[in-house]
């Protein structure tokens, strides 16, 4: 090998080690850089924020809002393949007081009323939907049995008023239906996930509910009554 070619071995050398410094400098650069964008504020979802009067950072949707997609799918990268159909023309429901009643005296600007009795003919087909629907949407805050103490109450969330009370026994069919739409008190709209014809079978549930531990022996069709009576206690 020449003698002239160990000279410029050695900046060859020193260039290489200053071009892997360089390098390396730049790269924990970016780890930091990127570790800012991990690491960015944000706020988690249902979490507390200063910056919203109701120091909620979940914010509500807009009204009017309409699901385009909804379950495990609306995650997909389009959401297209959780894809909902659009909800059918609801009609409006009737505004209730505190005790259930339905609020006289609307004004001329106020929707006209839903009626106030299920639509639904109801049969054994609609009361086992309704039971259904009820116990997947329904009974993890109302219990099966419709008495308030479903298994979220027992894990120390607030317990919902029971369905055998004497106020939600005369509320009503389109009160029920109403807080299924729009929500009430701690409870939130379910009007994306029921659709209105599936809210129309769990009221009829509940009303069967209701008189599972209010039935008087004059309700039971007098065909059924003697055998009621002889059956023991």
């Amino acid at each position: 090998m020449p003698r002239y070619a160990t000279h410029f071995a050695a900046p060859s050398r020193i260039h290489a080690a200053l071009a892997c410094a360089a390098l390396a400098a730049s790269l924990c650069g970016c780890e930091k850089a990127m570790q800012d964008m991990y690491n960015q504020p944000k706020l988690k979802p249902l979490g507390a924020s200063a910056f919203w009067p109701d120091g909620r950072a979940s914010r509500p949707a807009v009204a009017g809002t309409i699901a385009r997609s909804g379950g495990a799918l609306a995650g997909t990268s389009s959401g297209r393949l959780g894809a909902l159909p659009l909800p059918a023309n609801e009609a409006p429901t009737y505004p209730v007081d505190e005790n259930g009643r339905v609020k006289a005296n609307l004004t001329s600007a106020s929707p006209a009323p839903l009626l106030a009795t299920n639509p639904l003919p109801i049969d054994r087909h609609t009361l086992e939907r309704g039971r259904e629907r009820f116990d997947i949407y329904c009974s993890p805050c109302h219990s099966i049995a419709g008495d308030g103490d479903g298994m979220i109450v027992r894990r120390g969330f607030p317990s919902p008023p029971s369905y055998h009370t004497d106020r939600l026994r005369r509320a009503p069919d389109a009160h029920f239906y109403s807080v299924i739409t729009n929500g009430y008190g701690m409870m939130y709209s379910y009007a994306d996930r029921v659709a209105p014809d599936d809210r129309w079978a769990i009221v009829a549930y509940i009303r069967a509910l209701q008189l599972s531990q209010n039935a008087r022996i004059a309700d039971v069709p007098p065909d059924k009554r003697a055998e009621l009576e002889r059956t023991p206690r």
